[in-house]
């Protein structure tokens, strides 16, 4: 059943990969980079690395897409087509079904030529949180910090040079 997911997942993304290069209308196009992006951390949940699903939501299909989105709709004057003014729901049955076929002849296939993967029990314990958190704090301690560090004076300049320039607006 697992293989079925990956499959359909696999299907999804590259469908939506090449729906979003090929897709004229820039917010279509930003729509579908997000379903990639989910597309993509559902690999990642049937791979057991839960905190990359959850970082793969959050910060990319969540705020990275929420700035694109905010970037394209202030650039973007135009007349804006509607999202579902050309969708029709036979094109959509058409993709899922397409999609299921495609996973049963994929599945078939490498149960013939013995290609589905063996995952060992190690696999379930490495894409957790604690897992991660236990690296990073133990054996790539130091580069933590001095990017911590890195960041912190980054905040600082960006602040002075922020306040520098609201102080000159000023004296003019």
């Amino acid at each position: 059943m697992i293989v079925y997911f990956f499959i359909m997942l696999a299907v999804l993304a590259i469908g939506s990969a090449l729906a979003m290069v090929i897709n004229k209308n820039v917010v279509n196009s930003a729509l579908f980079l997000v379903l990639n992006m989910v597309s993509l951390a559902g690999i990642f949940l049937i791979l057991n690395a839960q905190f990359l699903a959850v970082i793969q939501i959050l910060v990319y299909a969540g705020a990275i897409m929420v700035l694109f989105l905010f970037v394209i709709m202030l650039l973007n004057v135009e007349d804006e087509e509607k999202l579902f003014d050309k969708f029709r729901v036979k094109y959509l049955l058409t993709f899922v079904l397409a999609m299921a076929v495609m996973g049963q002849i994929f599945y078939s296939l490498a149960g013939v030529t013995d290609m589905l993967p063996q995952i060992s029990e190690q696999m379930a314990s490495i894409g957790t949180v604690e897992a991660v958190g236990d690296v990073l704090y133990t054996d790539y301690l130091l580069p933590f910090e001095l990017t911590a560090v890195l960041l912190t004076a980054a905040v600082v300049g960006a602040l002075m040079i922020a306040q520098h320039k609201i102080k000159r607006t000023d004296e003019i």
